[in-house]
Parts: structure tokens; sequence; C-alpha cells
């Protein structure tokens, strides 16, 4: 039996925009009601996931929200026709309108938790929709990301579909950013890392205290419960309230893993030598664990050039290498680690650069574009086929890019009624393409 490791890419959305929606995120809030451009986004996109299939790797599509959501508006007291809603909301109400416009499901790493087979009670691979309940923007997301996981993933044989879990802070889940499978190989059963910011039920233990902590030790408690996971096969980490407060608002931006190998910065985590060292004993396995100086890339460059929220693959020779952004390429500091770390004795042997700075700009790089699926053959079999990438879906898809999306885009278009009906014209045909069936609100009426 083959076993795979697959990324699903976020789809970059028709409404791509910097609304600087995401307090506690440096470079969402910096690039705030600049003009941003849907179909360069969509396209730089598509272009990493591309080259990622080129590599022999198995590459997958994940659709976006539809956007604006005018049924969030409508239960908030907006009546009319839609045009009337837009209007109305873009006027009373300017902050929550906006919100209601964000195409950050681009980001998929913030879409659900994912356990491979190997790993759960019953021999399935299990979802859990993150609920993403610290954001207003991003809490309207999980009801539509599980409907089209189920579209995507609709096999009860072999995968298994939780609803997500409270829409409660005090079970804030922010899904894969902060969850890391350490394994020998994909087929084999891993240690689980869940990484979390606070716990929500006992205010006496550390907490940020600039910016939110989004993820509780509760929900990643939830998560692994719901998943059939066992003590020996998880680890609950706590990241560094410092870091936090540096704009670290996931652990996928401070650190991260791939098989036997996890890449963290030196101010990561708290606890750290007590951590690793349970990680190391319940995996069984030699370990990588390569820490980054805070002397060599303080914790400011790791942020603003996304040094860890790079994803860390495996290709089909065995070679480990960092996918990373430009931005990490353009920073001496950053650039200069680089090229010392691939000439060291680890599995990272290379470094690849790509330039995905539509996304970078509104604070995600690479990993938060990808949510990480190991399955084997029988599973993958088990996918739906027209959400794998290959030639001819990048083909349709860049098509269909070009055929939809505007080039530019501001804060102030947002309320243009005919950027709704576009928007809705592209999901249809989208779902046409990827055979997801009706997994759209609008569809459904």
């Amino acid at each position: 039996m083959k076993h795979f490791e697959v990324n699903f890419d976020g789809l970059v959305g028709p409404t791509h925009n910097y609304a600087g929606l995401s307090f506690g995120n440096v470079a969402s809030l910096s690039n705030a009601r600049s003009v941003s451009s849907p179909r360069s986004a969509a396209k730089q996109g598509l272009e990493k996931m591309k080259a990622l299939h080129d590599m022999g790797l198995v590459q997958g599509v994940l659709a976006p929200q539809e956007r604006p959501d005018i049924y969030a508006l409508r239960r908030i007291g907006f009546h009319g026709s839609d045009a009337e809603v837009l209007a109305k909301a873009a006027k009373q109400a300017p902050a929550i309108f906006q919100a209601c416009c964000s195409a950050s499901s681009m980001w998929t790493a913030n879409a659900a938790t994912v356990s491979p087979s190997a790993d759960t009670a019953d021999g399935r691979v299990h979802f859990t929709p993150a609920n993403l309940t610290n954001k207003f923007h991003r809490s309207l997301e999980p009801t539509t990301t599980g409907r089209i996981l189920k579209a995507m993933f609709n096999n009860n044989r072999y995968f298994t579909h939780h609803h997500h879990l409270p829409d409660n802070e005090h079970f804030g889940d922010e899904g894969a950013a902060n969850h890391t499978r350490f394994c020998k190989e994909y087929g084999y059963a891993g240690v689980e890392m869940f990484v979390y910011g606070r716990y929500a039920f006992d205010g006496s233990k550390p907490a940020p205290t600039q910016y939110p902590a989004r993820q509780t030790y509760e929900a990643s408690e939830a998560v692994a419960r719901l998943h059939g996971l066992s003590d020996e096969s998880t680890v609950f980490i706590q990241q560094n309230p410092a870091v936090i407060d540096q704009g670290v608002f996931h652990n996928d931006v401070i650190a991260v893993g791939n098989k036997n190998v996890l890449f963290y910065h030196q101010e990561a985590f708290l606890h750290t030598e007590q951590k690793l060292a349970e990680l190391q004993e319940k995996f069984d396995a030699p370990m990588y664990f390569i820490e980054v100086p805070t002397a060599q890339v303080p914790v400011a460059e790791a942020v603003k050039t996304y040094l860890f929220n790079t994803q860390l693959i495996s290709l089909p020779n065995g070679e480990m290498t960092i996918i990373a952004p430009t931005e990490c390429r353009d920073s001496d500091i950053v650039s200069r680690y680089l090229e010392e770390l691939v000439s060291k004795n680890t599995p990272i042997q290379s470094v690849q650069y790509f330039d995905v700075k539509q996304s970078m700009r509104n604070g995600g790089g690479p990993a938060c574009l990808r949510l990480r699926v190991a399955l084997n053959d029988q599973e993958l079999d088990a996918v739906n086929p027209a959400c794998i990438m290959n030639d001819a879906l990048f083909a349709r898809l860049n098509q269909w890019v070009d055929k939809h999306y505007r080039e530019e885009l501001s804060s102030d278009d947002l309320a243009d009624p005919q950027l709704l009906i576009e928007s809705r014209s592209a999901l249809d045909e989208l779902t046409q393409i990827m055979k997801l069936g009706s997994v759209y609100p609008f569809q459904q009426d």
C-alpha cells in the first residue's frame, strides 16, 4: 500500500481584498486599505499548486467561500434586495460589511484539523472544521467549509466528518495552523502535536497581554478526543505568550514540521525542553529538532519574512525541501540562515522560493495556503478526483480566473452589486468544474 501527504491549497476567492481585519496579524494590519489583485492572487496560488504537482507530489484544491456574505448581513438586520443590503451595510456598518466580504478562506491551514487513519481509533481519516471564533470574518466560514470537505471526502468508509466545536472562544479552534503531525512515513502511526495559546477555563495560567491567543487548550483537547487519538500519540504544547504579543498569531508563524523534523524558533514555546523530550519519547525514533536562535533570526524578522510559515515537504526522491516565500530570499538575515541550514547534516536539503505576495500582504504565507491530508492509495482513490491538481485542471482553473476575477479591487469596490453577481457566477461554475454539488447558500435558495 502506498501513502501520500496531499496538500490541499485554498483557491483565492473573487473578493480578495486588504481590509486589515485581523488584529494580531502584523502583515494584515500594515497593508490595510491597499488595492488588491484578486486575479493575480488566484494565479499565484495556482502556480504554487502546479509547481508542487510537477515535483511529483499529489496536490489538491479547496474551493473558496461565497463572499460578500449576504446571509450574514441579513441575520444582523439588513433587509431589502441584495443590492440594497450591500448599500445599507456599507454605509451604516462599514467595518462589519468589510468583514462579510473577506476572502480569508484562502488560508486553508485554518480550514480544519485532520488526523489520518493510521492515528485514529476507528482507522478512518477524521476532519473537524475550525470554528475560528476569534475573528468575526472567519467565524462565518466553518459551516460552508464542512460542506466543501464532505463534497471532497465523500466516502463514509474512509472519512469521518465532525461538526465544528462550540461557537465560543472557550473552544477557539484555528485548525491545522496549530497542529503538526510527526511520523516515520506518512502511512505509519504518528504523534500529533497540538499547540495552544491559552487555557480558557483557568485564568491563572500564562497568556498574552497585547494580542489574543486564538487557540485554546480545551479546543485542542476536544479535537483529539473527537478524532479518537490516544494519549501516547498526542502532545500538547503552549505557545510562548511573548511571541504571540510580537505578532505570532498561529503556531505555523513560528514553527513547522514534517515527518521526523521540527523546525522552530527559540522563542516559540513554553517549557520547550520538557515538551520536546515528551515528543521524542512518544515518537519512539530519532527526531531532528532544528532550533533557530534569536541571535541569528529575531522574531520580528521571522514574522516579516514568514520563515516558519513555509511548507516543509518530502519529495518523491526522499529529499526534504522548504517551500518559502520570496520575502525570505530578499531578507539578508533569513536568506543567510537558510543557506547555512541546507549545508548542515539535517534532512532539510534545499529551499525553493515562490512569489505569493498577494497572500503575504494579507498575512498568509505558503503554509497558510494549504491543508495537509495524509492518505493511503485506497483513501486517495476515494477522494473526489475533480479536486486533485493535474495539467487539465490547472489550465481550466486559470481560464476560469481570467473569465471571472477582477484585476484590481479596493475596499470601496466591495459594495458594488455587480461584484456579488460576478462572485456567484464564478462559484457556480467552479462547483461544476470541481463536481462539488450545491455547497453554497445561494445555490440552495
